[in-house]
Formats: C-alpha cells, sequence, structure tokens
C-alpha cells in the first residue's frame, strides 16, 4: 500500500483479515504472505487448506519428498516439484528461487531479476539501505545551509527563499501525506476520499463512515483504511449497492422444504402435511400413529403413508367412528359392492383408461409431489386358519395384485385433465370398454426416482417416475358354477386382471391413464411441456391459491373442483385432514345434531357425541363417564381404555394415561411398564418427550435414532447418505442434513466426470464437532486407498467458505462418524468444466481476495448464486442467458471486478 509521504510503498499483512484465507497458520512476508501447516498436515495445491499426511506411503504423502513449495505426483511412483506463482524451480528441480513477480521480490522500490536472484535499486535522490532492498532519502546539498553565523536582515530573507524553495512537492512530496500541488504561496495538500487533512495541513486521517448514520449499511459497518464495509445479518443479503440488505427467500430454493415453506425475514420454517411429522429441520417423514395406543383403535391398527387405518376382527365391522368394532348379528355378506372401477377402451388411435372412485376417497401428499390416493376399503388380512375356521368367509375370497409402471421423464400431477379439448368425449363409452373391472379397493402412488442426465448444455430437469396400483377384489360363492369352483373363478379373475394391467401399462405410457375422483377428472401425471411450452401452473387437487402460492387445503374445509379452490365444510359435515375432495357428514344424518361452527375440522364437533372421558353404547348422549381404571382421550367412543395392570385413576372421566395412577413416575424417554410396573427405556427409533407415558413414540418415516432412550423427534435421524451426483453439476451432504448427522455412519460418493473435464468443489461451511479428537471427518481423494492423491480433509467445523479443484480427475470422497459428539455436518456442491479452463479456475480459486471480503463469502454460500456460477462454468454458453443487467443485480462489483481481471488476462494474455 502506499505510505503517507505519497512516494514509499509499505507491505500490508493480509494475515490481519480472515487470517489469509488460510486454514491453519497464516505467515506475512514481504508483499505477500504465505500459509503453512501444523505437524501431520501439508498444504494443498490451492495453498490455503491442509491434508492430514499420511503416517506411511510414497510420493508426496511422505514428508521427506524434498519439494520446496508443491508436490504432484508422476508416473512410476515418483514426484514432480512445482513452484507457487513468483517463484522459478532451482536447477535441482526441488528448491523455488524467488523472482520479482512475487512481492516485488522484496524489494521497496525497483527490482530486476539476475542469475542469482532479485536485485534492487533505488529511485533518483534515494540511496540503497544496508538491507539491499529498501531505500533511504539523500540529504539535499544543493540547499544545504552553509552560513551559520547570519544574523542580517539580508540573511533572513534568504532564509525564507531557502524555506520557500524546500517546500516544493518535488522534493519529500512537500512533506504531504497523499496528494501534493505547488502554488505561489508554498505547496498545498490535499486527501483522497476516505480521509480528512489534519490541522497541520500535511497529515491525512481516516474517516470512520461508520461514525455517521452507519456509514448507510442497513444492518453492520466496519470502517477500514479510506473506506467502509457493509454487512448483513444471517438470513439477510447485501444488494448491489454494497449498503441495503433484503431477505433472502429461502423457499425460492430448491430443496429447502420437503412439503410446504414458510418464509420469515431472516429465517424460514418447513411445515408437513397431515399425516407426516417434521425431522430434521426440514424433512418430513410418514407418522406412525400405531405408534401411540394403537392409534385409538380398539382392535387392529393398520400404519399407511400419510395416515392410518382401524380395522376389525372377523366378526365385527367398523363402527361409524371408524375407531371402535361392532359385533356383527349374523353372518357377514358374502360380498361387498365395489367402490371402484376401471375402464379402458380405444381413445384417439391409442388405449385410455379411467379409474372411477365411488367412495371411501383419500388422499396423502409425499415428497417433491409425489402423492398416493386410495379408494374403497381394504379387507381385513385373515390367516390360512382363520379363513378355514371361520364360516363367515368360507364362500369369499380375495385377490389382490400390485403393479408399477416406469417413465423416464415427467413429473406427478393430480391437476384437473383437459379431456376434449377438440370436442373429444369427456369419458369412455362403457359399451366400448375393453376393460371393464370393479374392485373392491384401490390404492395409487406417484413418486419420483433419480434426475436423469440431460443432454450438454441442457440442464438435468426431467427425472424417473414410478407409478404404482394396487388392486384388491373379492370373489365368492355366487360366482361358482358346475363346471367352475371357487378356486377357478379366481383364477379366472387374476387372468382378467393381467389383461386389464397390459392395456394399462399402455395407457400410462400415451398420458392416457386418469383418474375420476367425485366427478372430478383427473391427471396422473404430466411430462414435462418444452420451454416454449411453459406456462404458470394450476394448483394441484386438494390444494388452492394464498398469496400466489399452492397451499393444500385445511382442515375444516374441502376442494371444490369446479370453482377450483377451498370450500368451508357446510353444515351437518366434517373434515379432518388437509387437501381433501370431499367433507364427512356427522354420524347419524336425520338426528337433530348441529355443528359447533361451520368450519368442523373434528367429528367432535358434530353435536351430541360422548366427549373425552366419556362413553355411550353408540358414542352418543346419553353418556357415561369412563369408570376408575380406564380412560379415553376421544370424544364418540363406546368404550374406556383400561389403565392395565390392575392400575385405578385418580377420579372417573379420566381422559389420558396420566390419570392412571401408577408406581413410580417415568421421566421422558421412558415409558411405564403395566405388568412389571417399572420403568423402561424406550428402544432405538422410538421417544418419548412426556412424564408418566405407557408408549413410546415411532420415528417418522426411515429414521432412527443413536440409541435408546430419546427424549426429543431432533434425536430421530435419517441414515440414508445424501446428495445427487451428475455428470456436470451435483452435490453430496452428510445424512440427515441440515439436521445432525447420526452416530456411527460411514457414506462413500465417486464423482467421475466425463472424459476431459475437471472438478471443482465449493465447500460453503462445515460443521463437525472437535472433541471427539478427529472421530468423525470429511476426505476427499483420487481413490480409496490412503496412499491416493488427497485434495480435501478436515475434521474440524469451519464457517468460512473455500473453494478448490480436485488434484485427480475423478474424486472418492468418505465421510465418517464415530458415536460421540454430532453436529449439521455439511452439504457440498460441485462441478465439472472444460480442463482448457484450469488455468482461470485455479488461479480464481487460489487468490486470497476470493475468501477475504466478508461479501465474498457470503456470494459461496449463497445456493442460487452458486448455483448460477455453475451454470455457466459446466456450460460455458449459458453465459448468454444472464443479460449484464441482471449480473449487475445478482454479484456485487468488487465481485465482477476480481473475476473480469482474471477472466480478461486468462482469453488475452497478451494485450
Amino acid at each position: 500500500m502506499l505510505a503517507h509521504d505519497g512516494h514509499n510503498c509499505l507491505d500490508v499483512d493480509e494475515c490481519l483479515e480472515n487470517n489469509g484465507g488460510c486454514q491453519h497458520t497464516c505467515v506475512n512476508v514481504m508483499g505477500s504472505y504465505e500459509c503453512c501447516c501444523k505437524e501431520g498436515f501439508f498444504l494443498s495445491d490451492n495453498q490455503h487448506t491442509c491434508i492430514h499426511r499420511s503416517e506411511e506411503g510414497l510420493s508426496c504423502m511422505n514428508k521427506d519428498h524434498g519439494c520446496s513449495h508443491i508436490c504432484k505426483e508422476a508416473p512410476r511412483g515418483s514426484v514432480a516439484c512445482e513452484c507457487r506463482p513468483g517463484f522459478e524451480l532451482a536447477k535441482n528441480q526441488r528448491d523455488c528461487i524467488l523472482t520479482c513477480n512475487h512481492g516485488n521480490g522484496g524489494c521497496q522500490h525497483s527490482c530486476e531479476d539476475t542469475a542469482d536472484g532479485p536485485e534492487c535499486s533505488c529511485h533518483p535522490q534515494y540511496k540503497m539501505h544496508t538491507d539491499g532492498r529498501s531505500c533511504l532519502e539523500r540529504e539535499d546539498t544543493v540547499l544545504e545551509v552553509t552560513e551559520s553565523n547570519a544574523t542580517s536582515v539580508v540573511d533572513g530573507d534568504k532564509r525564507v527563499k531557502r524555506r520557500l524553495l524546500m517546500e516544493t512537492c518535488a522534493v519529500n512530496n512537500g512533506g504531504c501525506d497523499r496528494t501534493c500541488k505547488d502554488t505561489s504561496t508554498g505547496v498545498h495538500c490535499s486527501c483522497p476520499v476516505g480521509f480528512t487533512l489534519q490541522l497541520d495541513g500535511k497529515t491525512c486521517k481516516d474517516i470512520d463512515e461508520c461514525q455517521t448514520r452507519n456509514g448507510g449499511c442497513d444492518h453492520f459497518c466496519k470502517n477500514t483504511v479510506g473506506s467502509f464495509d457493509c454487512s448483513c445479518k444471517k438470513g439477510f443479503k447485501l444488494l448491489t449497492n454494497e449498503k441495503s440488505c433484503q431477505d433472502m427467500d429461502e423457499c425460492s430454493l430448491d430443496r429447502t422444504c420437503d412439503h410446504s415453506c414458510i418464509n420469515h425475514p431472516g429465517t424460514f420454517a418447513c411445515a408437513c402435511n397431515r399425516g407426516y411429522t417434521l425431522y430434521g429441520f426440514t424433512h418430513c417423514g410418514d407418522t406412525n400413529e400405531c405408534s401411540v395406543n394403537n392409534g385409538g383403535c380398539q382392535q387392529v391398527c393398520v400404519n399407511t403413508v400419510g395416515s392410518y387405518e382401524c380395522q376389525c376382527h372377523p366378526g365385527y365391522k367398523l363402527h361409524w367412528n371408524k375407531k371402535d368394532c361392532v359385533e356383527v348379528k349374523g353372518l357377514l355378506p358374502t360380498s361387498v359392492s365395489p367402490r371402484v372401477s376401471l375402464h379402458c377402451g380405444k381413445s384417439g388411435g391409442g388405449d385410455g383408461c379411467f379409474l372411477r372412485c365411488h367412495s371411501g376417497i383419500h388422499l396423502s401428499s409425499g415428497l417433491q409431489g409425489a402423492y398416493s390416493v386410495t379408494c374403497g376399503s381394504s379387507s381385513p388380512l385373515r390367516s390360512k386358519q382363520q379363513k378355514s375356521n371361520d364360516s363367515a368367509f368360507g364362500d369369499v375370497d380375495t385377490v389382490r395384485t400390485s403393479v408399477t409402471f416406469k417413465l423416464n421423464e415427467g413429473k406427478c400431477s393430480l391437476k384437473k385433465a383437459e379431456l376434449f379439448p377438440e370436442g373429444l368425449r369427456p369419458a369412455l363409452p362403457e359399451k366400448h370398454s375393453s376393460v371393464k373391472e370393479s374392485f373392491r379397493y384401490v390404492n395409487l402412488t406417484c413418486s419420483s426416482g433419480k434426475q436423469v442426465p440431460g443432454a450438454p448444455g441442457r440442464p438435468s430437469a426431467s427425472k424417473e417416475m414410478f407409478i404404482t396400483v394396487e388392486f384388491e377384489l373379492e370373489t365368492n360363492q355366487k360366482e361358482v358354477t358346475a363346471s367352475c369352483d371357487l378356486s377357478c373363478i379366481v383364477k379366472r379373475t387374476e387372468k382378467r386382471l393381467r389383461k386389464a394391467i397390459r392395456t394399462l401399462r399402455k395407457a400410462v405410457h400415451r398420458e392416457q391413464f386418469h383418474l375420476q375422483l367425485s366427478g372430478m377428472n383427473l391427471d396422473v401425471a404430466k411430462k414435462p411441456p418444452r420451454t416454449s411450452e411453459r406456462q404458470a401452473e394450476s394448483c394441484g387437487v386438494g390444494q388452492g391459491h394464498v398469496e400466489n402460492q399452492c397451499v393444500s387445503c385445511r382442515a375444516g374445509t374441502y376442494y371444490d373442483g369446479a370453482q377450483e379452490r377451498c370450500i368451508l365444510c357446510p353444515n351437518g359435515t366434517f373434515q379432518n385432514e388437509e387437501g381433501q375432495i370431499t367433507c364427512e357428514p356427522c354420524p347419524r344424518p336425520g338426528n337433530s345434531w348441529a355443528l359447533k361452527t361451520p368450519e368442523a375440522w373434528n367429528m367432535s364437533e358434530c353435536g351430541g357425541l360422548c366427549q373425552p372421558g366419556e362413553y355411550s353404547a353408540d358414542g352418543f348422549a346419553p353418556c357415561q363417564l369412563c369408570a376408575l381404571g380406564t380412560f379415553q382421550p376421544e370424544a364418540g367412543r363406546t368404550s374406556c381404555f383400561p389403565c392395565g395392570g390392575g392400575l385405578p385413576t385418580k377420579h372417573q372421566g379420566a381422559t389420558s394415561f396420566q390419570d392412571c395412577e401408577t408406581r413410580v413416575q417415568c421421566s421422558p424417554g421412558h415409558f411405564y411398564n403395566t405388568t412389571t410396573h417399572r420403568c423402561i427405556r424406550c428402544p432405538a427409533g422410538t421417544f418419548q418427550p412426556e412424564f408418566g407415558k405407557d408408549n413410546c413414540v415411532s420415528c417418522p418415516g426411515n429414521t432412527t435414532t443413536d440409541f435408546d432412550g430419546s427424549t426429543n423427534i431432533t434425536q430421530c435421524k435419517n441414515r440414508r447418505c445424501g446428495g445427487e451426483l451428475g455428470d456436470f453439476t451435483g452435490y453430496i451432504e452428510s445424512p440427515n442434513y441440515p439436521g445432525n448427522y447420526p452416530a456411527n455412519t460411514e457414506c462413500t460418493w465417486t464423482i467421475n466426470p466425463p472424459p476431459k473435464r475437471r472438478i471443482l468443489i465449493v465447500v460453503p461451511e462445515i460443521f463437525l464437532p472437535i472433541e471427539d479428537d478427529c472421530g468423525d471427518y470429511l476426505v476427499m481423494r483420487k481413490t480409496s486407498s490412503s496412499n491416493s492423491v488427497t485434495t480435501y480433509e478436515t475434521c474440524q467445523t469451519y464457517e468460512r467458505p473455500i473453494a478448490f479443484t480436485s488434484r485427480s480427475k475423478k474424486l472418492w470422497i468418505q465421510f465418517k462418524s464415530n458415536e460421540g459428539n454430532s453436529a449439521r455436518g455439511f452439504q457440498v456442491p460441485y462441478v465439472t468444466y472444460d480442463e482448457d479452463y484450469q488455468e482461470l479456475i485455479e488461479d480464481i480459486v487460489r487468490d486470497g481476495r476470493l475468501y477475504a471480503s466478508e461479501n465474498h463469502q457470503e456470494i459461496l454460500k449463497d445456493k442460487k448464486l452458486i448455483k448460477a456460477l455453475f451454470d455457466v462454468l459446466a456450460h460455458p454458453q449459458n453465459y448468454f442467458k444472464y443479460t449484464a443487467q441482471e449480473s449487475r443485480e445478482m454479484f456485487p462489483r468488487s465481485f465482477i471486478r476480481l473475476l473480469r481481471s482474471k477472466v480478461s488476462r486468462f482469453l488475452r494474455p497478451y494485450k
């Protein structure tokens, strides 16, 4: 930096700002700085991060490899040494010789390269210091005062003239700190922007802009020499005017939340659809309702994705409250009227199919647009012994089958179908149907699979898609003839089903498979439209528009297909789930039970029901209080649950197990065993956050706990290794990210780019506990061998981002955790780029200025900006998608200047 005298240059200590971007130790040198590593580590090619040194090994892994600066692997197990920029390799091919290109060779003024190294010289009117590098000002003999006894007026005038002659900008910059200008009255000093001239008229003092209106910064202001920097609170980003802060809308990014995302100033919150539980801050897993008090079911509880259902033993039927079971007087009917029908026929030159649901409709949403539709009711599963011994079911047989259709591209889309744009009939005429089947129960599930790689230059937007349909129908004695018994009928039915599935497969691949729910015709899935055909998509079934966003219709409302919006449940009906297309009628229609509110979200709001702590033979008034030793947490029930183990309750009308007088009070993480009357630790995969419970709650979805005795949902973790690996862009992430990763986990990923492409990695931030003596670590190297070329290795938390290129053309990545402390882990994006740009990319990522500014660090953490940068790096032609105005609005000027200078030098090196 320029000294106050306006002539000399002073060394800048880069280590004072963010440790110079060094992972371990920063050492300041004249005109530059160097990063060093602790014992047991060596410096990686990016000159900033440190790699753990293997105890044993060959070539560069051996600390005696002999290279002064950079060691690179060479064929046949040898090494090749390279020097950092500004140095030349010595004749022994190991040492590095300083040149004038590195810190001006250590010279204060002029530097010239010679065979023996840099040679320093000084500007005129300066002489060389004995150190051979610094320059000192010479004494001006011409203006030296030689008369020592001048006492006359003439001598005084001479002294004034001599003083004026000495005060010239040509000598010592006129004494000015910065800018000097000769005038008739002597020199005039001035200061650049960001400084103010002091009372001596010579010295410039830095202005602390942050003292005045916070420097104009919205949030934080940091004073620097001659200027200042603005920065923002977490969750906000600095706009390109480098003063204003704007909330980062995390909900606009991909993969922020599994289901619903709600943006707040500086933060966001994720929410799950009904039937799912939030874990890991952003993920949704199916709730196993049956794990708590058997789901409230009197007999059998069956968990389903996004919901559950109660079933009854043979000889019983489900009560209207869908929880209790009522004994059936006499024999059960031999068949149940079909609730679902499938019609297929020729439509538009090919097969088309309609699946019509008449009753028992239930919708549930899953991850990334996935959904499930159930129609009708599944018959209870019975063992062979039950079937042979139960005469009520002796003449009925159930046929079940399941089929999955795979589509290479498209997305799940349960939306209103446009079936007849050219006057075609909206549904297939029954007399022309080639397939016509009726079912007791159907479950249709649509889910997305892995990403399908796109063509070069085009993003990989489409994904594989899977449509699974489960069918269930019943055959009975009425179909039996003299020539065909019940087993023969079953075989015929199975043959018809196989034909129906073949036809259905053709219809699915032609996008001619539709659902009909409550009179609405719906698409099951859609292939992605061409770019020119993309339009604003409408909301899916069960969703309405709220502030230009698609939101599931909440409980107490239903989706009206004609008006395409959510409507309040009318009097006499209720709906306790989100995203449904009908409201359920209150039980005992025709009686005068009225709703307490027109927006009924629970059956308990139907009037006349027995309340929690009460019961009756039919669930309606008049009701009785639950007897001592029993409790009932729900409304409209026909019985109460016993406490078990002979335990009494504190009073009649108890509403939960906590009202039972247990012998000991169980703490969170435990449940009360009514047989042994002891507290038992919750087994792995379950948790209990409350005191005095008799059960533990199952972890949602595919999550589990590290150990038993868990007390919180946050201890439920997904052990699946995360990420998405593509040829051009992708990312890896620790299991359960952004929640804490599980204990004793191991993940490996391999990035193998196409030919003639190299890998650029950005680690925005990584959270690993250091208390475990490096028990949790992330390592990136060429192969799984500990002796292979290592690019990156860490076992600590770093909130400052780092970017680097892979030292090898392919990358093997491993993450391991032990059973000790846990942390958030990481999400690391990467991009592959044309190897012709290798020199440019390395020049950018090795520049300390990329990390020195907080604003630049935030760019490397901003998912939207990194995605734009990677998009251009992977496919340079995509640069033209962004206008100059868009670029200026995305990145601060300092960042654009840094990139522009390097790109210009790379493309026009001799200009």
